[in-house]
């Protein structure tokens, strides 16, 4: 598992990476937050390790640049920071966990392995007789391997993710293209029409329903 430290102070990050490493575990570090930025636009990481106070971008700022990009890694904030609405303020910009300086290494490590446990737990994708497995790319219908490109399988697995909830074609641009321009969407429904015909699904099997003049929504 890759993880990521955004934290200026030195003596801290030598601390947690000589035990993470000693853990198992592959470490990357910035020392502010620009940096660390643009390190989770190089790099896939499991987790992040994200100090509050960041020369060049805050912690809060880098949290939320992070969700902006559709980046779902978990992120858990090290900071002395500890009043009530400070951790609310961190939670709602993005943060799955909270943990206050000084902190036992221990603690650290079992929060760290609880995340990646809830990380296994949702690697895998179900939409009726679709599954869909994350980390090995694969789709299955009723068991038997379906072959996707790249961009199809990131569009299904968006819809599933989003399950229940319609997507507008603006949203689906936006957050499985990458481009936050004026574009055609009409390439979305190009996509969604290849999808469906691989898929091969039975009538009764209609997952992904188009919401006509806004856009799709997946549902069992």
């Amino acid at each position: 598992m890759h993880i990521l430290i955004v934290e200026d102070e030195a003596g801290i990050v030598q601390f947690i990476q000589q035990g993470l490493e000693e853990e198992g575990y592959t470490i990357t570090s910035a020392s502010d937050g620009l940096l660390g930025f643009q390190l989770t636009q190089k790099e896939n990481f499991d987790l992040i390790l994200l100090d509050w106070m960041l020369p060049k971008m805050t912690g809060l700022e880098l949290c939320k640049a992070i969700r902006l990009k559709n980046n779902s890694t978990p992120i858990i904030f090290l900071t002395a920071k500890d009043t009530v609405q400070e951790t609310i303020e961190g939670l709602k910009a993005g943060a799955n966990d909270y943990i206050k300086k000084p902190f036992s290494f221990d603690e650290l490590v079992e929060r760290i392995k609880i995340h990646f446990r809830n990380q296994k737990e949702n690697e895998m994708l179900t939409l009726g007789t679709i599954e869909i497995d994350t980390v090995k790319h694969e789709v299955l219908v009723n068991k038997i391997e379906v072959a996707l490109t790249q961009r199809e399988f990131e569009l299904l697995s968006y819809l599933v993710k989003n399950k229940g909830k319609v997507c507008t074609r603006t949203q689906i641009i936006e957050d499985v293209w990458d481009i936050h321009f004026e574009y055609d969407t009409g390439v979305i429904d190009v996509f969604i029409n290849a999808i469906r015909k691989k898929l091969n699904l039975k009538i009764e099997e209609d997952y992904i329903k188009t919401v006509r003049g806004i856009g799709y929504i997946a549902n069992d």
